[in-house]
Order: structure tokens, then sequence, then C-alpha cells
């Protein structure tokens, strides 16, 4: 037998046997992302380009879950987790049949090139709903829950998880190819790595991606600096590039000359494998003397481990007999539909949410994310078997009547290319005229909030140029106001939207997945209680906001804002009236009292800490929260534990340590600011802490 079959070796011994028995040339055939056959070595052909960020994504049906914000918007990592795990399952599914098959293609493999744990500091970033928002320890929490989701605790990895874009990239999306991002060690320290840090270390995340864009004049993909904390961190796993990000260091970046010199330098600083095809050139640069064998056979060791990690070249792996019927199975999106349910965030509401149906006989379902299966999905997205859309789910949930309009383009300023402007606007009217209340599903999707390249939209290559909703449903909200009747906005988009108007109640929903229309219509008529919190801050204005290209942390999300805040971080209303009575610190843990002086219903005790020495950022910080349940007039002790590094601050050094010594804790359902307890109607607890 030989060594690499062994199955009582370490993964580590196996892949330095498997790469000993390959020619140079055909370790080096394996640094592509599109990797071909060793048939004299039993080695088959691997693609490693695959998606999961949530749900298996671009190789057919799959449970869709709500988009990474949505997830977030949860605050609930158990969950997070589920859904993770349940997108491995899937993904091990469809590979046992793909490889049943013969089909080796893209898409198709175990290592999946999720999460992204950027941190979503610009609400004009096109790509920001891929993540779980703006806060380093919330991201961090998600991030590593969705990663152990993703890889199990069993004898193999049930898929192998990819931490990215490794680092300090958020946008902007038109320039990214060129962009070089400057990070002072301060903001790299408590804002761009924190999350990276928690995935390596502690979820033992297999893979990580580089970014397109520079770090303080060093490509992404081969930093130095960011290459060096992945060893700090005890990375072990494989490095890959983004999609033709090493092509740019030539091509755009102007740090080589060609695309010799560009594999080169990447795979010597610690790139093992190319998304894209620069890597071509491996051969011509061990010629050149650029590189040596062994920088060759250390990334071939290094996807070779991760290979035999997923049980590979194992006889058999106790995932190989997942069957295919459990791919998009009625349980897997039971938990689409409860993550759906969680991640809806209610901002604003007059009283008229729950809606009596003893009152209201018709509906106006109004506006062009009514009946849009995009308004599901976000990007990087599987295709679900079925999709429920907000139109779908209010009717088939509603006994009275359900009268529809499109109301509007999404954009455009008309639906049909032969009509004049505004040609859905009078439909829009009179269906309003004609029912008791509206339900205005308004927003964006993919086509305008996405990746460069990714995205057909004409607005700043997938980036948004303001928060503002497009002019087309601007002119509709504006009809419809003017009718005087009751009317309820959903919003469905993945970052911060100012609706600039004041409707009786205002839901934001993100691109909740593929059962979003049936978790809304649950949310509209009290079936269950909203409970999301937001992972993000909203605005008033994007015209006070930073430069966009400026990455300091500045007056950027809630750890930094100065002004301009339109709905806070962590604040999202129930039906009910959940509220922290007492906190207390001991041992690490603060130990809070909870009572709901209301309906049952769930919601999320979120914990902040405020340092009071100069190094630590100028408000509150996240530093734990937990997702609760709780009947009508019951009260609850729920015991939160609060990492030792809460007590931490960075100095302008980068250092991370304890300076102060005097703290406040707080607790409650949202910040401890004025403007979340002026819209949340109540107060935070808190505890002075001193060490």
């Amino acid at each position: 037998m030989e060594k690499y079959l062994d199955e009582t070796l370490s993964a580590q011994e196996r892949a330095e046997a498997l790469t000993g028995a390959m020619t140079t040339d055909e370790q080096a055939s394996q640094l592509r992302y599109d990797a071909p056959a060793v048939k004299r070595l039993g080695i088959p052909a691997y693609n490693w380009w695959n998606e999961g960020l949530h749900g298996l994504a671009r190789s057919g049906a799959a449970t869709m879950f709500p988009q990474a914000i949505g997830l977030a918007a949860m605050f609930s990592p158990e969950l997070v987790k589920r859904a993770g795990g349940i997108t491995a399952v899937e993904a091990r599914a469809k590979y046992n049949a793909y490889q049943k098959h013969g089909d080796y293609d893209i898409y198709k493999g175990l290592t999946l090139w999720a999460p992204n744990i950027n941190i979503f500091r610009d609400p004009r970033w096109g790509r920001g709903h891929e993540t779980y928002g703006e806060d380093p320890f919330l991201t961090a929490e998600n991030g590593r829950a969705y990663v152990e989701g993703l890889q199990g605790d069993g004898e193999v990895l049930k898929t192998a998880a990819c931490a990215k874009h490794f680092a300090v990239h958020s946008g902007p999306e038109a320039i990214r190819h060129e962009f070089n991002a400057e990070a002072s060690p301060k903001d790299m320290e408590e804002t761009y790595l924190p999350a990276f840090e928690e995935l390596v270390k502690n979820a033992r995340v297999e893979g990580v991606m580089g970014a397109y864009n520079c770090v303080n004049g060093e490509p992404s993909c081969a930093s130095r600096f960011l290459m060096g904390k992945l060893r700090d961190w005890g990375f072990d796993g494989y490095f890959v590039s983004d999609c033709w990000a090493i092509r740019d260091f030539h091509e755009h970046h102007g740090i080589t000359g060609n695309a010799v010199e560009s594999a080169a330098l990447a795979l010597k600083t610690g790139c093992d494998v190319n998304c894209g095809c620069t890597y071509v050139n491996v051969l011509a640069a061990l010629d050149k003397g650029m590189v040596t064998k062994e920088h060759i056979r250390n990334a071939c060791v290094h996807l070779m481990r991760t290979r035999i990690r997923l049980g590979m070249f194992n006889e058999k792996t106790e995932f190989d007999d997942i069957p295919y019927s459990v791919v998009s199975c009625r349980e897997h999106k039971d938990v689409s539909l409860e993550c759906a349910e969680r991640s809806m965030v209610l901002l604003k509401n007059n009283g008229i949410l729950p809606l009596d149906e003893s009152k209201i006989k018709t509906l106006a379902v109004i506006g062009p994310n009514s009946n849009s299966r995009a308004a599901l999905e976000g990007n990087y997205c599987g295709t679900a078997d079925r999709y429920v859309t907000f139109l779908d789910g209010i009717q088939d949930r509603f006994n009275g009547r359900v009268i529809f309009a499109e109301g509007c383009h999404l954009y455009k300023d008309r639906s049909s290319g032969l009509a004049m402007a505004g040609d859905r606007y009078a439909e829009a009217e009179a269906a309003a005229e004609n029912a008791d209340a509206v339900i205005l599903c308004l927003g964006l999707d993919a086509t305008i909030e996405g990746e460069e390249g990714d995205t057909g939209n004409e607005f700043s290559s997938g980036d948004k140029n303001d928060l503002r909703l497009p002019e087309s449903q601007r002119i509709l909200i504006d009809k419809i106001i003017k009718l005087g009747k009751p009317v309820v906005i959903v919003c469905a988009a993945g970052s911060a939207v100012n609706v600039e108007c004041e409707p009786d109640a205002l839901l934001h929903v993100w691109y909740p997945g593929s059962e979003g229309g049936t978790a809304l219509a649950r949310i509209l008529f009290g079936d269950v209680s909203p409970s999301g919190k937001l992972p993000v801050t909203f605005y008033e204005s994007a015209d006070k906001l930073p430069e966009f290209t400026d990455y300091s942390m500045k007056n950027r999300t809630y750890r930094y804002a100065e002004n301009n805040v339109l709905f806070p971080f962590g604040f999202g209303l129930t039906y009910s009236n959940i509220v922290c009575t007492d906190i207390r610190y001991e041992d690490g843990k603060a130990a809070v009292t909870v009572e709901n002086k209301g309906r049952a219903a769930e919601d999320v005790i979120e914990l902040y800490v405020k340092d009071y020495n100069e190094n630590a950022v100028p408000n509150v910080s996240l530093c734990g929260f937990k997702r609760i349940s709780l009947g009508a007039g019951e009260k609850l002790s729920v015991e939160i534990p609060v990492p030792e590094k809460a007590f931490t601050a960075v100095d302008e050094n980068g250092v991370r340590q304890r300076f102060g010594d005097r703290f406040t804790l707080y607790a409650g359902t949202h910040q401890p600011d004025p403007l979340s307890e002026r819209l949340s109607g109540n107060k935070c607890v808190s505890a002075d802490i001193s060490f």
C-alpha cells in the first residue's frame, strides 16, 4: 500500500508522501484551481472553486438560506451553525452524486469559499450583504459558527470552509483591481483582523482567500504582513487567491512586470492555489530561477493535505452514504424559514402590526419586490426548488382579498419599454384605493448592489451611490402615502436604506431566502413576533459619510459614529416589551435579569462595554449577546459570557492589551445610546467594573 493511502498516518504525513510521489511538473499542475488528474497515482481531477455563502451555491437546486447579512441579523450563532451544517450536508450529497457520474466540474467540489468575514464598514459597498455586518465581534462569532457547521466535527472534514477576503477589503468595487487600502496598525488590530484571527485560531478554518486590492502597498494575495499574521496564528490550511487577483499584480497594481513575475511573487509569499490562470507560469518561473522546487512542493503539500482531510483518498468516509434526497428536503427548508423569521428587523410600528384580520378585508400588495425571486436571493446563491415571494406568502396566509400591482420597475422609469414613464403608477394607486391597507414591497436586489463584474447594473460596478431608494420607487412611495391608507413598507435590501418617509410600519427583511414570503406573512399577521436586530448602522445620508476610499474607522460604524445615525446597530423592535431590569458581573460572566411585559416573543439580549482609557474606541463595543424566548409576563435570569478581550484596547502601534481599569458593562435589547432608547422606549441596565 502506498504511504499516502495509509489512514493511520497524519494528513501532513500522507500529503508529503503523495506530493513526493509526483514529479515537479505534476506538483505544479495541482496549484491551479482546476487541477487535472494525475492518473498514474490515482489522483482524480479536482476543481477547488465552490461556493456556499448561504446554502450551496451555483450547483443547481439547494436549500437557500437568507443572505449572510440576514443570518447576522438573527444574532444567533447556533442557528448560523445549523445553516452551515445543512449547506455542508447538501454539498456532500451532490458531491457523491457528481463523483458517481464522473463530473469534476466547477462548483462540484467540497472546498466551499465561504464565509465572507470582511467588515461592512461603508453602506455603499455592493458586496456588504455577503458579510456578517460591521462589528468585528459579531462577525467573528457568526463566522466561527458557520465554519464549524461547514466543517463538522467528524474524523474527516464534512466540507472545507474558507475565510475571505484576507483582509481590509470592503470596496469600492469599481477600482478594486488597482486599489490600495491604507489602514493604520490600530485599525488593523481593532477592526479588520480580529474575525480572521478567530476563525484561524478557534474555528480551525481550512482555507483563507486573499483579496483583489493591495493593503498598505502590498497585494493581499502576496502580502508578507498578512501571511506573517497567518503564521503567527498557527494557520495550517491552504491559501487561495481571489479569482484572477494575481493577474492584477502586473496588469493593475504595477507590483510586477509580467505574469511570470506575478506567479513567482504569489507562490513565494505563500499563495498555494491560484483561482485564475496565472499559475500556468509557475514552471517558467522555476526555469528562470524565480522560485524553487521547494516552493512548488510546499504549496502542493498544503493542497493535498486539505484533500486528505476531506477524505478524498480514504477507502470510505462517514459522508459517502449521504443520499441525494436530503437536497432541498422539507426539514432543511424549515430551518431556512426559521432563519428568515428571525432575520427580519422591525424598524417602525405605530401599532398597525400585527395586522388585524377582523378589520382588514382587502390588502393591496404593491411594489417591484412584491413578486420578485431576486429579492429573496442576494448573490452567491443556489437555485431553490420553490420560491415563496412576498406576494405568494401573503396570498397563502391571508383569508381576505389581495390586490397586486407592480407599481414601478425596480430602478427604471417604466416597466414596459414601449410605454411612457411611470406606466405602473396609476394601477398601483387604484389598487391602494380599493384596499383597507397597503403592503409596499420595495428595496433593491443583487442587480443594484453586488460584485463588480457579477452584476448588470449601471450603479458604480455594484456599489451604491447613496442610501436612497431608486427614483422610480421614491415616486411610488409619494403617490401611495398621499392616499392616506395605512401603509407597511417592506424593504428587501442587503444594506442600509433610508426610505425617506413615515409609513405606519417599516420592516427591513434583507434577502431572506426561498422561504422569505412565508416568513414575512407570519410576521405581518402576528403568527411570530419579529426579533431581528441590525448588524449594521443605518445612516441618514451617504453625503455625511467619510470618503468611500478612506479605510480609517473615524466616524464609521457604531463604535466610532459621531452623527448621521438613522437606526442604530443592534436595534430592532418586537411585538412585545422585553426589558432588562438588572445586571451583575462576576468571573467573566454577566447575569442579566430580563422581564417580558407583553406577549410571548423572542428577543436578543445585547451586552456592550464602555472602556474609558484613551486607546479605547470612542463609543461602546458589543461584547456578548444571547437570543431568548419569553412567555407573557415571564421573568428570566440570563447568563452571558464576556470574553477577556472585551476589556482590552488597541494603541496606535497596533498593540492590544488592557490599558484601563475602569469599565461600564451595559445590557439591553439594543445599544445604550439615547437614540436606541428613544426608538425602543426602554433603557439598558449597567454595572461598573474595576480591575
